[in-house]
């Protein structure tokens, strides 16, 4: 075997130094075809040795504690990746034939031959090996068509090809299985980091996830042409979402004897001349921009204290817009007024547009209904916000946006 490899790695060394440029177009995708073939098959024999050499013990024998970690210094890969040769090439000695035949063949990729073996085993498992000798046929012919990833969410309904008298049965016991699975292993972990912010790490059931999905998924799409946050970014701003309108429900059980809201404590004064930062109940600080812009949800109660650090307003309900100017506000913008944005109004703070710190008043006049991403945004400060002749908002971009700065309204929530 080593002269044949000896004389295959020459050949390979030969075609490296061949120009691949002067190949047509036919033969290009051909001389690929023949690669890839030709990587799988190396990959059986590859296998092959590492199976022997384990089952030999060489690795312990020249002094290492595992297959795997004299691999990892043998051939410098990962201890995952070593790992993961050890367990494929014992994998394909013990299974069925079939499966290292049609890698040595080339027929199917090392991955593909991964899938196939695990798939096969659970149907050696449920139905016994004449099932399992006709799924590796069935699986192997698949592979001619779907990547692994696909292939394996196939071999997840093989039972209805190889053993349909038992594939209902097999089929029920592996959803409850992973029900079992999914009910154990859930959970969500908050980590605090140094700088204040959160990280979330976590495992949803089935139910759990749909539900994300479901409320999620419509808040992650861009609100705009303009929109330039990542998937991400997006992502984080809509479970943000999510939790204001939570909030408002209503719904929420009680937090140490009060309503689940959020608590912002700064100096009136600072706050007005827009120089502090704030610091939320559970002792984060916020910058003075994230403050006022908090300052306009109906749904946060600011603290407002005095130079002595008396209370002088929690919650002012003259500054917040609820109740009838609520659906005033609701009835005159149907949603977020910002320019193509199509956020619906229980997404939506009501923004001051003169700001209740600076003097402004709670009124239809100075409100502008905005989702949360465009309330930020405007709050940097870069747009600005006035009512037009007819009583609707009017949204004026930055010079460097348009030169001309020629106001801009919202014509999705009203077409006319």
């Amino acid at each position: 075997m080593f002269e044949e490899l000896a004389q295959a790695e020459a050949a390979v060394a030969a075609c490296a130094d061949a120009p691949a440029w002067a190949l047509t177009e036919p033969d290009l995708v051909a001389a690929l075809d023949a690669a890839h073939r030709l990587e799988q098959r190396l990959a059986a024999v590859q296998l092959t040795l590492v199976r022997e050499l384990d089952g030999r013990g060489t690795a312990v024998a020249q002094g290492a504690s595992s297959t795997a970690v004299w691999l990892r210094d043998r051939l410098r890969l990962t201890i995952p990746a070593a790992r993961r040769l050890v367990d494929l090439a014992s994998a394909l000695d013990t299974g069925a034939p079939g499966v290292r035949a049609a890698l040595a063949s080339g027929a199917i990729s090392v991955e593909q031959a991964r899938v196939i073996g695990d798939t096969v085993d659970t149907v050696h498992a449920a139905a016994g090996a004449e099932a399992a000798d006709k799924a590796v046929g069935v699986l192997v012919e698949w592979a001619g068509q779907f990547e692994p990833t696909l292939l394996r969410r196939l071999g997840t309904r093989i039972l209805d090809h190889v053993a349909p008298e038992v594939a209902e049965a097999a089929a029920r016991a592996a959803l409850e299985a992973e029900a079992r699975r999914s009910a154990r292993d859930r959970h969500v972990t908050v980590s605090e980091l140094s700088d204040g912010r959160l990280r979330l790490t976590g495992s949803l059931d089935a139910e759990a996830a749909g539900l994300l999905r479901a409320a999620i998924d419509p808040l992650t799409a861009p609100s705009g042409p303009d929109d330039s946050r990542s998937l991400g970014q997006r992502r984080h701003d809509a479970l943000a979402d999510l939790c204001r309108l939570t909030l408002r429900t209503g719904e929420l059980p009680e937090h140490g004897g009060e309503p689940a809201q959020l608590v912002v404590t700064t100096s009136f004064d600072t706050l007005a001349r827009q120089l502090d930062v704030g610091t939320l109940d559970t002792g984060l600080r916020l910058t003075p921009e994230t403050v006022r812009r908090l300052a306009c949800d109906a749904a946060v109660l600011p603290a407002v204290l005095g130079s002595a650090g008396q209370a002088l307003d929690v919650g002012r309900q003259r500054r917040l817009v609820t109740g009838p100017l609520r659906r005033a506000l609701v009835l005159r913008d149907r949603g977020c007024a910002f320019p193509g944005c199509d956020r619906p109004p229980r997404w939506c703070d009501a923004h001051h547009i003169r700001h209740w710190a600076d003097g402004g008043d709670t009124s239809l006049a100075n409100s502008v209904l905005l989702c949360g991403h465009h309330h930020r945004h405007v709050h940097r400060g870069e747009w600005a916000v006035r009512l037009g002749r007819d009583g609707h908002p009017d949204f004026v971009p930055p010079a460097w946006l348009d030169p001309d700065q020629l106001p801009r309204r919202n014509l999705y929530h009203r077409r006319t």
